[in-house]
């Protein structure tokens, strides 16, 4: 299924973890880490995917993003059909190390979204209303791209 996560060093105890001085992973019992992706000059949050060592070695290794598709259970390499390649500028990991921020810039038409948008992000949900029952709350008009 996916590579082990043997390319990096095992996470340590929750304390040291948090304040580890070098990577040290911390794959969910899925092998993944969630991977938060903005862009490096706007700062627009454009998608949230995820990890595998393997996505995350290639990551690092390239400076191409990378990612393991849960619905297909396969690695990819974002951009490959689309020809959006995501260039990695900058990434970072939380506390604990089981989340990944990586600032891009996207090649090709700019769109991160397999919806040809720029980002995934693009409905925008209206805020003090109840959400309850059974008709679905509409969204707010998009933003124009």
């Amino acid at each position: 299924m996916m590579a082990d996560d043997s390319a990096f060093a095992p996470p340590l105890s929750k304390s040291a973890q948090d304040e580890a001085a070098e990577l040290r992973p911390r794959f969910d019992e899925a092998g993944l880490v969630t991977c938060v992706v903005t862009d490096a000059d706007t700062g627009d949050v454009l998608m949230v995917a995820h990890m595998n060592a393997e996505a995350l070695a290639k990551t690092i290794a390239t400076k191409i993003a990378h990612y393991w598709s849960r619905s297909r259970q396969a690695l990819w390499r974002k951009g490959d059909t689309s020809g959006s390649v995501q260039s990695v500028t900058e990434m970072r990991v939380d506390c604990d190390q089981d989340a990944v921020w990586i600032k891009v810039r996207v090649g090709g038409s700019g769109a991160s979204c397999h919806t040809g948008r720029t980002s995934c992000f693009y409905r925008q949900v209206p805020l003090g209303t109840s959400g309850e029952g059974t008709t679905p709350l509409a969204f707010l008009e998009a933003a124009p791209e």
